[in-house]
């Protein structure tokens, strides 16, 4: 079908609106990539734009020197690993139970808990809850605070309701439990929702760092966004913030070109590219996942 010069021109505009708009977003993390490889001390002089000036690797070398940064990188690991598996867990069998018509109550549990999706206690109350629990400067603060997401439960539901009550049925003849439908039938059969939901709380638990930064003292249970967020807030590096070792300060102080931005858009790539390279393997998830649980039912 030929179109007219008026349709021609309106998708000529939207076109280059969404590539001005793409390139609005992609650039002040291209940009980041390029501070990260380029000298701190030539960044220092401004200018820097689509590629590096003074191409180096010591902002890297300096990064994966650092002890606390490594430690850090295995706790958001660690968090991320065990909190999305628990959450994901804990989610679709809350989710499983809310589902079931049969229910009694199912009307006044779920008001409860759409209820809490938009009204908290406060910052106060939740800190004198945790501390009350003996979860401050402890690693399982960072997990069980998001062990169940009402919108992700509310995703589950959805997807658990559009399944045939058949299944079920049959498993029930078979002499199934309430846990051996959901762990035999149902789970087997949510594979698309649960990849999707587990990369956004993957996601979320890997970029996250309030949880961290009010509930933990002890350096050595940081994320690694949480201490880049520390690195972020200092005006000055110093080897007192690094922590380097006394190899690294050395060379540093010969050097003279490492900078705080420098150092801390290196440990931000360090920190990004690992839950990026994530997306490709679950991003055929999406639209099956997300659609089917959100649209559904």
């Amino acid at each position: 079908m030929k179109r007219s010069t008026g349709d021609k021109i309106f998708h000529t505009l939207v076109y280059t609106l969404l590539v001005l708009l793409a390139f609005v977003c992609f650039y002040p993390f291209w940009n980041s990539i390029v501070i990260s490889f380029n000298l701190g001390s030539d960044t220092e002089l401004g200018g820097i734009t689509f590629w590096p000036r003074s191409f180096t690797l010591q902002n890297y070398s300096i990064v994966f020197q650092d002890g606390r940064l490594l430690d850090a990188f295995y706790i958001s690991v660690l968090r991320t690993l065990i909190g999305t598996s628990v959450a994901i867990l804990c989610t679709a069998i809350f989710s499983f139970g809310m589902s079931r018509k049969n229910l009694i109550g199912r009307k006044a549990y779920m008001l409860f808990c759409v209820f809490t999706m938009y009204f908290s206690g406060g910052l106060i109350p939740t800190y004198m809850l945790i501390r009350n629990m003996h979860l401050l400067d402890s690693f399982w603060v960072l997990v069980i605070p998001g062990i169940i997401n009402v919108w992700n439960m509310i995703v589950f539901i959805s997807f658990f309701r559009d399944l045939p009550d058949g299944l079920e049925e049959s498993a029930r003849m078979d002499g199934c439990s309430n846990f051996g439908v959901l762990f035999r039938i149902v789970l087997p059969l949510s594979g698309p929702i649960i990849a999707t939901l587990s990369l956004f709380t993957a996601v979320s638990l890997w970029n996250d760092w309030f949880y961290a930064g009010l509930y933990i003292t002890k350096s050595e249970l940081l994320p690694i966004q949480a201490l880049l967020q520390q690195i972020l807030n200092s005006n000055i590096m110093t080897t007192e913030l690094l922590n380097l070792n006394s190899a690294a300060q050395d060379r540093i102080a010969a050097m003279q070109s490492i900078t705080t931005k420098s150092l801390s858009m290196a440990t931000m790539i360090v920190a990004v590219l690992p839950i990026m390279f994530t997306y490709p393997f679950v991003q055929k998830y999406f639209v099956k996942g997300v659609l089917v649980g959100s649209l559904k039912g």
